[in-house]
């Protein structure tokens, strides 16, 4: 407990700017951004649409990320990011897959990017399956000495440290499935010799020796940022929203960078309001 405790008294630490050259990488779950009514056949019964107040709420926080790059997860629409990041200040790219929870990547207005077709592999839902799962994001961010490929993902929910194989929970098997797409984009990047990042909602726990990280590591080498560390978001908990780096990109990452925005409210039922997860950066170094 003292440990958890001094950690998210180390996240509150106030970051030295980036140099000019960095790059502040973030990953952030909006919890159902959407403004569907409740009762919508496409949300669950449990599911409200976020409140102007909590959209507020939402988009303050994201001027105090003040990020570069966020991956962003469960958007409803570019018309609902654009309310947490302002076409002003960001440029905003989802996912081409018609769910309710899409995936994206918010970037700062200025930034080149290249966008490559989505990862529609990691969609494993059976083809009978109204509940699609979501695809993955592809972006290159920047150009020259210094890009980076970038993969926002948010994974099968329900198997969060339970054996891949466990058939008494039916999100293992399907979590399981994903982690051959997951390898063969990392193992393209490597054969390229990319710099890239993955990030985003992997509802895995991640922690030592746990299987589904092992066979993404087997791939490539690869630096998971969050490792060895607990977040404190919401009172503590074990991070399931990590940013790993491969190739190049290990070695521009800042020692000591990742960061968790907490946020000011701490009654649970906030969660439904702003969201249930927190904001995870790293900042990098660039070339």
């Amino acid at each position: 407990m003292l440990c958890r405790i001094v950690l998210a008294l180390l996240w509150l630490l106030p970051v030295a700017p980036a140099a000019a050259a960095g790059l502040k990488l973030s990953t952030w779950n909006l919890e159902w951004l959407t403004e569907r009514p409740a009762g919508d056949p496409s949300l669950p019964d449990d599911v409200s649409p976020k409140s102007r107040a909590g959209l507020a709420r939402l988009a303050a926080y994201a001027r105090r990320l003040d990020a570069d790059a966020v991956g962003i997860e469960e958007v409803d629409g570019a018309a609902m990011a654009g309310r947490v990041f302002p076409a002003d200040a960001y440029t905003v790219l989802l996912t081409d897959d018609a769910v309710v929870q899409r995936v994206g990547l918010a970037l700062r207005r200025g930034i080149a990017f290249t966008r490559h077709p989505d990862l529609v592999a990691l969609d494993v839902s059976p083809p009978d399956d109204p509940h699609r799962l979501r695809r993955g994001l592809d972006v290159t961010i920047g150009d020259g000495p210094d890009e980076i490929r970038v993969l926002v993902v948010h994974l099968k929910s329900g198997c969060w440290d339970s054996p891949l194989n466990d058939r008494l929970r039916a999100a293992c098997p399907m979590l399981a499935a994903q982690i051959p797409v997951i390898e063969r984009w990392i193992a393209d990047r490597q054969r390229e010799g990319d710099a890239f990042a993955i990030l985003g909602d992997f509802n895995r726990r991640m922690n030592a020796g746990d299987p589904f990280y092992a066979a993404l590591a087997s791939a490539a080498p690869l630096t998971r940022t969050t490792a060895g560390r607990a977040s404190p978001c919401w009172g503590g908990e074990d991070f399931i929203d990590h940013i790993l780096l491969g190739g190049p990109a290990r070695d521009w990452l800042v020692p000591g960078s990742l960061r968790v925005l907490v946020y000011d409210e701490h009654d649970p039922a906030m969660q439904a309001v702003i969201s249930d997860h927190c904001p995870v950066s790293v900042r990098l170094d660039l070339p």
